[in-house]
């Protein structure tokens, strides 16, 4: 899909790119994706660091490899997850440096 900004075309890409949004919106799946932007991590070990049960960050992590925001690697017996692509964890570290950026006055 190579529509960059034409809005007027794109309005699948438009729909996409909202539900990859919502699907980060909730605060539980966005710290998990953080949580594996710099390293492959294993479901317990997500877990324990977030201190939730493994079964709901297996339930957030099978919504957020079905969009294709973190990829799973079998190990053993466990699963480790990481950031999909580049392109994932690039945007997730631009915008943690947006909001770490002072404000500048130039709200409205």
């Amino acid at each position: 899909m190579s529509c960059h900004h034409d809005v007027t075309v794109c309005d699948p890409a438009i729909a996409q790119l909202a539900d990859l949004f919502h699907l980060l919106a909730d605060p539980t799946r966005l710290r998990i994706v953080l949580a594996c932007l710099d390293a492959p991590v294993a479901v317990s070990s997500i877990a324990a660091t977030l201190e939730l049960s493994s079964s709901l960050v297996s339930h957030h992590l099978r919504l957020l490899r079905a969009a294709r925001i973190v990829k799973s690697e079998r190990q053993g017996k466990q699963v480790f997850y990481s950031a999909a692509d580049a392109h994932i964890s690039g945007v997730l570290n631009d915008m943690l440096e947006h909001i770490a950026e002072p404000a500048n006055g130039s709200e409205a």
